[in-house]
């Protein structure tokens, strides 16, 4: 009695340890984090480790006075999360994310990347 009462607890611990953990990382993104483009991209795109729930996720990016310059709701599917852009002049742009993974963990970041400087 004794081991299996210690057995669940064993288990009840490694898989509230494999669950914590399971959150949406950014994997990568199109700009790449800290990149320098030459030619201004028509969407910022970024791909995740876990897929989205793309209703409640959002992609923000502004220039460097603060205004917006994305066209609106990200769109997704699966991992993938995308939001078109507006035309870009040479600077420096800030990317923030939101999203909710399908495991209903919400995880949030930023980073910049460069057009033509």
């Amino acid at each position: 009695m004794r081991i299996s009462a210690l057995l669940a607890v064993l288990l009840s611990l490694v898989t509230a340890t494999a669950t914590a953990h399971a959150h949406a990382a950014l994997d990568r993104a199109d700009p790449r984090v800290g990149s320098t483009v030459g030619v201004a991209p028509r969407t910022v795109s970024l791909w995740f480790t876990e897929n989205l729930e793309p209703a409640f996720s959002t992609i923000e990016v502004r220039n460097a006075a603060g205004a917006r310059v994305d066209q609106g709701r990200a769109r997704g599917s699966g991992n993938l999360l995308q939001v078109g852009l507006k035309p870009l002049p040479p600077g420096t742009y800030q990317v923030r994310w939101r999203v909710l993974s399908v495991d209903t963990h919400r995880t949030e970041g930023s980073f910049s990347f460069q057009v033509g400087q």
